[in-house]
């Protein structure tokens, strides 16, 4: 029990410090300085350039073996998991909802901030190895939610075919292109090639951190609690999820590191991008902000807990 809750006071100081940075941005959005919209336009900097930086640096400070390799294809199939497990919720939950309000309500069960918080929190309490796992979680997280995902918020009436052009060159996808064959051949980049994308890679936990605080700042907090929708997509998504994975993935002999870095993932809060995606398919942004920042406001009590739970099976 002493181990347990020591746990949860790591992960959760590293969550408290986390929003301790989101503060900044939530300040700096009160104060004119640096503004949700400010914020959505840095957006691209963070997705393009920062999140294949931190994923190519993750590969390359792993050393290949059949273990490493077997913990690739398992956190592959771990993150594949956790999204089906929610893709079975929503189907249950909101098929009945509005057709207008449904879409983000499911994305928002689905999805998570695998890249934004989830990377920022393994790097804290799992280091490089944790890293690596989350990175490769990335690839199916980002194949699901620009396919199944962007279904979701498509309006029928949108007959847009599927791109898939696009879906390669999804930055998260390019990334693991990049630093899987690196981690493969074990290639050792020359200092000047290496130093650049280290540099990059660092921007990944402030500017996210300070970016989504400003998400914080613009949510329409006073009528979060009159749509209990709300309420079961927090449920759902930053409790059920994650309980299910954990106890699934032990089950299926998941253990260490690994595990943790897949309950991570599964326990981080609705991804940010319910927010973009929702504007992109016109669908309503404010809902979608509410939804995002309230879960994760949430997320600092929950996510503590299942790491710890995670780390008392490893």
């Amino acid at each position: 029990m002493q181990l347990f809750l020591s746990n949860v006071l790591t992960a959760f100081t590293q969550v408290v410090i986390l929003f301790l940075v989101a503060m900044v941005g939530l300040v700096c959005h009160k104060t004119g300085i640096y503004t949700e919209k400010a914020s959505r336009l840095t957006t691209d900097l963070l997705f393009y350039i920062v999140a294949p930086a931190i994923i190519i640096r993750s590969f390359l400070g792993m050393e290949f073996s059949r273990d490493t390799l077997g913990g690739l294809l398992k956190a592959l199939l771990g993150g594949i998991f956790f999204h089906v497990v929610g893709m079975f919720f929503t189907k249950i939950l909101f098929n009945k909802s509005d057709k207008d309000t449904a879409g983000i309500f499911k994305y928002a069960c689905c999805y998570g901030n695998v890249g934004y918080m989830a990377l920022p929190l393994a790097q804290a309490v799992l280091g490089d190895e944790g890293i690596f796992y989350c990175s490769v979680i990335l690839v199916p997280f980002n194949f699901l939610s620009f396919t199944h995902g962007a279904g979701l918020m498509r309006k029928k009436d949108k007959n847009e075919k599927f791109n898939l052009k696009k879906l390669i060159t999804n930055p998260g996808v390019l990334g693991v292109a990049i630093g899987l064959p690196l981690f493969l051949l074990q290639v050792e980049l020359p200092e000047v090639i290496y130093a650049p994308v280290s540099y990059l890679a660092d921007l990944n936990t402030p500017l996210a951190m300070v970016m989504f605080g400003t998400y914080l700042a613009a949510a329409d907090w006073k009528t979060i609690f009159s749509d209990k929708r709300i309420f079961t997509t927090a449920l759902v998504k930053i409790i059920l999820i994650p309980l299910i994975t954990v106890l699934s993935l032990k089950l299926m002999g998941f253990g260490g590191t690994l595990l943790v870095a897949c309950v991570l993932s599964a326990s981080a809060p609705t991804a940010s991008a319910t927010v973009m995606f929702a504007a992109k398919y016109g669908r309503d942004t404010g809902l979608a902000s509410k939804v995002t920042s309230f879960i994760s406001v949430l997320s600092i009590l929950t996510m503590p807990v299942m790491i710890a739970i995670a780390q008392a099976l490893q």
